[in-house]
């Protein structure tokens, strides 16, 4: 399409943009300063990577290794993403797992020594997940407010999922229900800082 085939009106969009000019960072040290509504999930921020076990009733358990990454901009919420994959006994790759991706922000709460958060994750199967919950610590204990999915995604109702960091290491313990399943425990993980 050539200039003059372009409306007026729409004319600028078609200049040329430069790459997205603002700094997200999941190190501390480096790029803008972390919002001050973030400081109770400050230990979060960084990139982690480790192995897990998964089972859920009715299948066979599994091992895998995940990489998440907490990342920040200045603004008040996390931008968060999960990658894992399956791996034999020796830690060798077998396929790719689980994704997702998100945000995590903290919200009012009543009491200032356990902030309240708020974590909004999608997922490639469908399903958008809407967790609340809270921090007490270096512990975060977060459940389902709100499961939304595609008619063609996996019957899931309902989540609940406990973080902390432990001798310097992001553990977590997740439990699920679907396919007219009760809460049950799903997947654990213990992962390393790698950056941050």
């Amino acid at each position: 399409m050539s200039e003059r085939e372009v409306p007026e009106e729409f004319a600028s969009t078609f200049q040329k943009v430069e790459p997205y000019p603002f700094e997200e960072t999941d190190d501390l040290r480096r790029g803008p300063n972390l919002h001050d509504d973030l400081l109770p999930l400050l230990p979060l921020v960084g990139r982690w990577r480790g192995r897990g076990q998964g089972g859920y009733p009715g299948t066979e358990d599994f091992l895998y290794a995940q990489e998440i990454a907490f990342l920040h901009d200045g603004r008040p919420f996390l931008r968060y993403h999960a990658r894992s994959w399956i791996i034999d006994p020796d830690g060798k790759p077998i396929r790719p797992a689980a994704q997702e991706t998100g945000w995590w922000r903290v919200v009012k709460g009543e009491d200032p020594k356990r902030p309240e958060i708020e974590v909004l994750l999608s997922h490639p199967t469908g399903i958008l997940d809407l967790y609340y919950g809270h921090v007490d610590g270096l512990q975060i204990e977060i459940a389902t407010d709100a499961v939304v999915r595609s008619p063609q995604a996996k019957e899931v109702t309902a989540g609940k999922r406990l973080y902390g960091i432990v001798e310097g290491a992001l553990m977590y313990a997740q439990e699920l229900a679907a396919e007219g399943k009760p809460l049950s425990p799903h997947l654990s993980a213990s992962l390393s800082r790698v950056a941050g």
